[in-house]
Formats: structure tokens, sequence, C-alpha cells
């Protein structure tokens, strides 16, 4: 490995760690993002990015867990189910309760209509242990999301 290509890889771990630690994981789209990056000479633009996000996400007034249930509900509003599940499991992973997901899912009922609130409630059933009560199971969960308990 010449130095180039592993001061790269230090580069690319430093960026999978900003997501870490604001999300608890790093997205399949974000590890895309970065293997094209590197590939392709861009990686300053993904480290500026997960800079970006960093600070709004972490040096907020609203703060970590607060700011991950905002991100939750405006994905909600846009309607985009995967960056909604993402946020979803940030909140989670920055304290934030089952209760607190289904608050912001019904304040998108109101904000953005009954598509929003679905979307939302969708998210938050698949968090949950499954039901053990004959019924068909909710929908599976993302790969590293918490199992909550009962």
């Amino acid at each position: 490995m010449t130095d180039r290509s592993a001061s790269s890889a230090a580069r690319t771990e430093a960026v999978r760690e900003r997501y870490r630690s604001t999300l608890g994981t790093v997205p399949a789209g974000v590890q895309e993002r970065l293997r094209l990056a590197e590939r392709s000479g861009r990686l300053a633009t993904e480290e500026a990015l997960a800079a970006l996000r960093h600070l709004v996400l972490t040096d907020s007034p609203l703060g970590a867990r607060v700011q991950q249930l905002v991100h939750f509900g405006q994905l909600l509003a846009l309607g985009r189910a995967e960056p909604a599940r993402i946020h979803a499991l940030g909140a989670l992973h920055a304290g934030a309760g089952i209760a607190d997901l289904v608050g912001v899912a019904e304040t998108a009922l109101i904000t953005a209509g009954v598509p929003a609130y679905a979307l939302g409630t969708e998210i938050v059933a698949g968090l949950l242990p499954p039901a053990d009560d004959g019924e068909r199971p909710p929908p599976a969960r993302p790969e590293g999301a918490p199992v909550l308990p009962h």
C-alpha cells in the first residue's frame, strides 16, 4: 500500500467515523459514495459534506436528539423513506424513544398529510420487536437497527 492509498484509506475511515458518531452506523448510500469518491479522486467532497453534517447534527442548539428527530420529520414530509429510516435510527442512537418518533410521525400527519404519517408509522413499527399475537409480523428491521424491548 502506498503512502497515498494509506492516506486515502485513513481519510475515508475518518468520514465513516463521523457518520458512526451521529447515526450509530454508516448508511449503505454513504459507503457507495465513499467508494466512488476514492476511485474518482474526489474524497475531499465527501470529507466536506461529512464535516458539515457533523457540525449541523452535533453542534446545534437543538442538541443531537432533537436534531435527529427534526431530520426524521422533514424526511417524512418529503416522502424519503430510506433517509427517514436512517434518521429514526440516528434519533434512537441520540437518546430518543419510540414515543418521540411516533410524536414526529403524528406531527407529519398535520404538516404533510396521511402519506407522511403512514410512512412514519411504518418506519417506527419496523423498529419494534415482532408481535407475538399470531398476526403478520412488522416489516423487517434494517440491518444494524436496534431491537427494542416490549
